[in-house]
């Protein structure tokens, strides 16, 4: 087959723009083997949006993608597309049939057919000659054109990442789910592979829902991201607002390196082995958890208001990560500062704080037990 370049009127044919769509989670409720695995989320992703659903294993992000796609059936509520029910308690459109495409972890590529044919798989409906050009256009989009006869096997990791995203792309969907798309790229070629997938999603216009674990990822990619946590959403926002704003403290430690500590609220303030923090509207005597962002910490020798002792010293290049022995409390207090900022074999040493790097939450039953630092 001569994967020629598809032309229509009287120039190169691109491949036409999608109709975004707005997906809509409804109070979403999930068991597997008895155990409820999404509790009663609520959650849009608007026409044309990118929204990272975001989360460690377990947390039911990819459920979630699953009964978006129609794969997975929800224990109750509904989801809808344009305001139109695809899957609740009295109906349930099929996979096919919801206008979607679903981009899987591992490419899911077929590889005894050449790149051409892994696209226009799912095209069957189309006449073969419309699918084919329906296909080039895809593969045009992605820059793969010249791989049309190729197959799989022949291609690098990130080539391979964007002939699954042609493929998910080829039938036009309003609603794009993917699935850990760059989990399987190496870190180099990750960053690259990830802006010219973000580019794409872009000018396709498409409603974009991708799943990832990584939160530089997240923020690099989502116009919006949904932090879950053990089948709830803990934080929905832009990638500002859930770094600079965060719920609590499983959000602020997932956006950011942190100390942790324990405390009580005593006139309005939360006294920690780094410095005094306002609690906010905490109400007095409240319980409170205490996230200083390691960012926040300034480490030099001699200068700063707390004393420190280096106890361990790892060098990382352009960074060095320090472990500190701090009055107040038993457990080390981390650092990450740039490595040309001690002198060598510098043991003793001083440290200041910037006051808007240490965030204050009040304690609840589900927060993370963080050790036995009390103040």
């Amino acid at each position: 087959m001569n994967p020629a370049k598809i032309q229509h009127g009287d120039g190169q044919r691109t491949a036409g723009v999608t109709f975004a769509a707005r997906l809509t989670f409804e109070d979403i409720h999930h068991r597997y083997h008895g155990k409820e695995t999404i509790r009663g989320v609520t959650l849009t992703a608007e026409p044309g949006e990118v929204l990272c659903l975001l989360g460690p294993s377990g947390s039911g992000k990819t459920t979630l993608l699953r009964i978006a796609a129609g794969i997975e059936a929800q224990a109750a509520g509904r989801v809808l597309i344009n305001d139109r029910e695809v899957a609740g308690p009295t109906s349930f459109l099929p996979p096919e049939k919801r206008g979607i495409g679903l981009m899987f972890q591992d490419f899911a590529l077929f590889p005894h057919m050449c790149v051409l044919d892994n696209v226009r798989f799912g095209l069957t409906a189309l006449p073969r000659k419309e699918a084919v050009a329906e296909a080039m256009a895809a593969l045009e989009r992605v820059g793969l054109a010249h791989y049309a006869e190729k197959f799989p096997h022949a291609l690098s990791g990130g080539e391979q990442q964007r002939v699954a995203l042609a493929r998910a792309l080829a039938p036009r969907p309003s609603v794009l789910l993917m699935d850990e798309p760059f989990s399987g790229l190496d870190s180099r070629l990750k960053d690259t592979v990830r802006a010219d997938t973000l580019a794409i999603l872009r000018e396709t216009r498409a409603t974009a829902v991708v799943v990832t674990h990584d939160a530089e990822e997240a923020m690099r990619m989502a116009d919006r991201i949904a932090l879950l946590k053990n089948g709830r959403l803990v934080q929905v926002g832009t990638s500002d607002d859930l770094y600079r704003r965060p719920n609590d403290i499983f959000a602020a430690a997932f956006f950011s390196e942190i100390n942790e500590f324990s405390g009580k609220v005593r006139g309005g303030r939360v006294e920690t082995p780094l410095g005094a923090a306002d609690s906010g509207d905490i109400a007095e005597g409240a319980d409170v958890e205490v996230a200083v962002r390691l960012s926040g910490l300034s480490v030099r020798d001699s200068g700063g208001a707390i004393p420190a002792r280096i106890i361990a010293r790892r060098f990382l290049g352009v960074v060095e990560l320090l472990d500190l022995a701090v009055p107040g409390t038993e457990r080390p207090v981390r650092a990450r500062i740039r490595a040309d900022i001690l002198s060598p074999g510098v043991r003793d040493v001083t440290i200041a704080v910037e006051p808007k790097d240490i965030l204050v939450f009040e304690k609840t039953p589900e927060s993370p037990y963080i050790g036995e630092t009390k103040i």
